[in-house]
């Protein structure tokens, strides 16, 4: 059961928090997050599952910066989340996913308990201005049933920063990221 946006309303301060919260981005059944002005791209040609993956941070200015087709851009959410006893879900939003943009297409839902600001997957299908503080996704809210136990792995929780994919450390446990590289702005 998707909770509606009254009820989302209801639970702010208690199992959902949004910092910065503003009353004017939610919608009948969800909640519009919006986007940082930063996104990271990696530098890598083949990408290794098994090692951590360099990365080149870019400053989207507010004039905007169009991304290109065929490229995995990665930004976050302006907005910091956390939820207890609820299921937060991301969808992109359907307008701007008419624009050929594609937000978070995969690993939509999260878990309960995760804390921390939200990981954007970007892919354009054709060329697409982009600008910082838009409304770029919802997340939404699904009651559970059962016991709950809530997300406690060390990978994403209380995420600060655009995360690139971390999945080396479950593959590869004695890894580290030191050779992951991120590059100034340009």
């Amino acid at each position: 059961m998707i909770l509606t946006g009254d009820e989302i309303k209801t639970k702010i301060g208690g199992d959902i928090v949004i910092e910065p919260f503003d009353e004017s981005k939610l919608n009948p059944n969800s909640y519009n997050l919006t986007l940082h002005n930063e996104i990271i791209t990696y530098e890598e040609v083949v990408l290794d599952m098994k090692k951590p993956n360099r990365v080149r941070r870019i400053e989207i200015p507010e004039d905007g910066l169009v991304l290109g087709p065929s490229q995995l851009y990665l930004g976050r959410t302006v907005e910091r989340t956390e939820t207890h006893n609820l299921v937060p879900m991301i969808e992109g939003r359907s307008s701007v996913g008419r624009l050929g943009l594609f937000v978070h297409v995969t690993a939509g839902i999260g878990d309960v308990g995760f804390c921390g600001y939200w990981t954007l997957e970007l892919f354009a299908v054709q060329p697409v201005r982009i600008y910082p503080f838009v409304p770029i996704c919802q997340i939404l809210y699904h009651r559970l049933e059962g016991n709950i136990r809530e997300y406690a792995s060390e990978k994403y929780q209380h995420a600060q920063d655009i995360q690139p994919s971390m999945l080396h450390r479950e593959l590869n446990p004695n890894a580290t990221d030191s050779s992951q590289m991120k590059l100034p702005f340009g």
